[in-house]
């Protein structure tokens, strides 16, 4: 009986976020006969096929989805224990390790990084990117130290949390968009607008509380920040960008705020009980509040 590979599941993951074999075999280092190989394989161990195939690429099926959300458990689990036996050598005391979800990639986190890394040039701090739910799971079970998330209503055992920003949601139209120099627009002036979003679920998208009523029209599903990005810039259409990302926006890109309260991501700084008096995680916490002070002032200055 053939069984789940980690090989497999990381090609899986792969296609599933490109939507392209040829792709996913270019990004892999692989030849497009290996990863379809390795996809014929998994789907062989699924019983089922887990991509649609079209002639302008692939996308997953209702199999493929649960193929695709258990091999990020997997292969975060795999990333996890990797660097935990290259943190071995490494005393605590000058290792943080942290997670953060992507968008706080793009700026927040990397930025607090290199202002540590400035003070504490010995310290070692390995970084794990993820949602925010499996995030703050690591931190509970002692996996992760630290992880920037957005704020969880309900907090597992384990984890303490400390606000850190509200963030603003705002919209990302092309330069050309009727929308184009406003400082702000009201949810009824996007409610008629075509919609790039990461997925067709409205409940898993940014297009929250403040988007009122009705079905928003997507007309694009994309994953990936650079597609996103890439289909708005050519005037395909429009998507929600957090504030903390807007630093490394193109000039392709015009931003407008959502003028609605509901329109923000509380974000948070999660950490286990066992690190709160720990110094390299204080010296963070106040890097990462000076960061984002910094990115609030520029979005600030971005939409006048």
């Amino acid at each position: 009986m053939t069984e789940f590979t980690v090989l497999g599941l990381r090609v899986v993951r792969a296609a599933a976020a490109t939507g392209s074999f040829s792709t996913t075999a270019e990004n892999l280092g692989y030849t497009q006969s290996a990863v379809s190989r390795q996809i014929a394989l998994m789907e062989r161990a699924a019983g089922q096929p887990l991509f649609e195939r079209h002639a302008r690429g692939v996308r997953p099926t209702a199999a493929g989805l649960v193929v695709v959300r258990h091999a990020e458990a997997v292969l975060g689990e795999l990333d996890t224990a990797r660097q935990e036996l290259s943190d071995l050598e490494t005393t605590a005391a000058e290792r943080l390790r942290i997670g953060a979800f992507s968008t706080a990639m793009a700026a927040l986190v990397p930025r607090a990084i290199a202002a540590v890394r400035g003070q504490r040039p010995h310290a070692r701090i390995p970084l794990r990117e993820g949602m925010s739910p499996r995030l703050l799971t690591a931190v509970a079970r002692g996996r992760l130290d630290l992880a920037v998330v957005t704020a969880p209503a309900d907090p597992p055992a384990g984890v303490e949390l400390e606000p850190l920003l509200d963030d603003p949601l705002l919209v990302a139209v092309p330069p050309s968009h009727e929308l184009a120099g406003r400082v702000s627009a009201t949810p009824a002036m996007l409610r008629d607008q075509r919609w790039i979003a990461g997925s067709a679920d409205r409940d898993s998208t940014l297009l929250g509380a403040w988007s009122g009523s009705g079905h928003p029209d997507i007309a694009f599903v994309a994953r990936d920040w650079f597609a996103k990005l890439g289909l708005v810039a050519a005037g395909m259409g429009i998507t929600v960008v957090p504030g903390i990302a807007a630093p490394v926006l193109p000039p392709t890109i015009a931003l407008v705020r959502i003028d609605h309260p509901d329109a923000t991501r509380p974000t948070a700084i999660a950490y286990h009980p066992t690190h709160r008096d720990d110094p390299l995680r204080r010296a963070f916490t106040e890097s990462l509040r000076d960061t984002a002070a910094e990115l609030s002032a520029h979005i600030r200055h971005r939409l006048r």
